[in-house]
């Protein structure tokens, strides 16, 4: 069973949309590094098939009609969605005649209309604060055996893990109070922009998984709660991911990423290295780009594209190291984090570990806030 959390009255994520492990559609290219464990995507979880049927439309909230019945729209919904998963009709209809539009969840993931300029700085300042390093550290050094054990067998630095949990929730204490299938209904049905069908689409998709995994007895639906997006426990997964990508890592036969440090680290450790993660890179080479000529580089996308190669032979490297290293064998993309305001911008050579952690949130300014809040927590802890 996933565990239900104990409530909290604040959510983090009203404040900022945080990032969360999402899963995708088509299942990503799984590496298996030497020395490390092996990606865990268990059999009968790698394709879940969701409906075809369902759709959204903003302002949308008759779910239930005057008799109790689940309106027409949602009842083809839940009838496909008991088809391909072999679920009795009447379990997925009773837990959605539980549910309820959540004008809140609505509200956080209207899209902003303003024209506010992106900061580099502002957002890497939410994060990186005095309080949060405390409680990094002192998270680190209250689970440092687990979490030195995850970050060997799964070749992935103990900063980044620790980093991850603590942007993400600050190590538990902004997990959401909101009920999850009230969020993925709403934004499944009703989600606030009707120009972005395809963002209605995700949030079913992870509802039609919120119910096989109830199904399954992994999470209790009618109690489990998250943020206003959906997203569960210290890691923040959705659904798909903890479906796809947790880990019983304490083999005591469930999945608790409210509870179970164990759990928590190797699932979070199992995504980025599904998603990519190469042992041994750092996240950024050590290299110094011209600011006058990166832009040149930079393509905006969620994918390494360039090579050393090609950067090497450019005048964009200011100064190339003197000796061969891992990461120059790797695609590589040069990324921007942008002060729109000022017009100006930081770029930076990232390898393939960087686009890992924008699986966790597509995402330039969370990926490098990750990064460098862990290596500030690894300059902190050491003597």
């Amino acid at each position: 069973m996933f565990r239900k959390a104990r409530l909290v009255q604040a959510c983090f994520c009203s404040i900022l949309v945080m990032g969360c492990a999402t899963s995708q559609t088509t299942q990503p290219v799984a590496t298996s590094p030497t020395a490390v464990a092996t990606p865990t995507i268990p059999s009968n979880h790698a394709v879940s098939p969701h409906p075809t049927s369902g759709s959204s439309v903003h302002g949308r909230q008759d779910y239930v009609q005057n008799d109790g019945s689940l309106s027409p729209y949602i009842q083809e919904w839940a009838q496909e969605l008991s088809v391909l998963h072999s679920i009795p009709f009447a379990e997925i209809e009773a837990l959605l005649q539980s549910a309820s539009y959540n004008a809140r969840a609505v509200q956080l993931m209207t899209p902003n209309t303003g024209q506010v300029k992106r900061s580099w700085n502002t957002y890497k300042n939410r994060f990186i604060e005095p309080i949060r390093i405390k409680a990094g550290l002192d998270f680190w050094e209250q689970h440092a055996d687990v979490i030195q054990k995850t970050a060997e067998q799964y070749g992935i630095p103990p900063e980044i893990l620790v980093s991850i949990i603590g942007v993400e929730t600050i190590y538990g204490r902004y997990i959401g109070d909101f009920r999850v299938v009230d969020a993925l209904l709403t934004l499944g049905f009703s989600y606030p922009d009707d120009n972005r069908p395809e963002r209605g689409q995700l949030f079913r998709d992870q509802l039609a998984d919120l119910i096989v995994l109830h199904h399954q007895g992994k999470l209790n639906a009618y109690e489990v709660k998250g943020s206003f997006a959906g997203a569960m426990g210290l890691p923040q997964f959705m659904p798909g991911s903890l479906m796809r990508y947790a880990v019983d890592a304490d083999q005591d036969g469930d999945i608790d990423l409210f509870d179970s440090i164990p759990d928590i680290m190797a699932s979070v450790a199992n995504f980025l290295i599904v998603h990519g993660w190469q042992p041994g890179l750092p996240v950024f080479a050590p290299i110094t780009l011209r600011t006058d000529l990166a832009p040149d580089w930079v393509d905006g996308g969620l994918t390494p594209r360039s090579n050393w190669s090609d950067l090497v032979q450019s005048p964009v490297i200011q100064a190339a190291p003197t000796t061969e290293q891992d990461w120059m064998s790797f695609p590589l993309g040069v990324i921007n984090l942008v002060e729109e305001s000022q017009g100006t911008a930081q770029y930076r050579l990232a390898t393939p570990n960087f686009y890992a952690i924008t699986s966790y949130n597509r995402s330039y300014f969370y990926a490098t806030t990750v990064s460098d809040f862990a290596d500030l927590l690894a300059q902190r802890r050491k003597p």
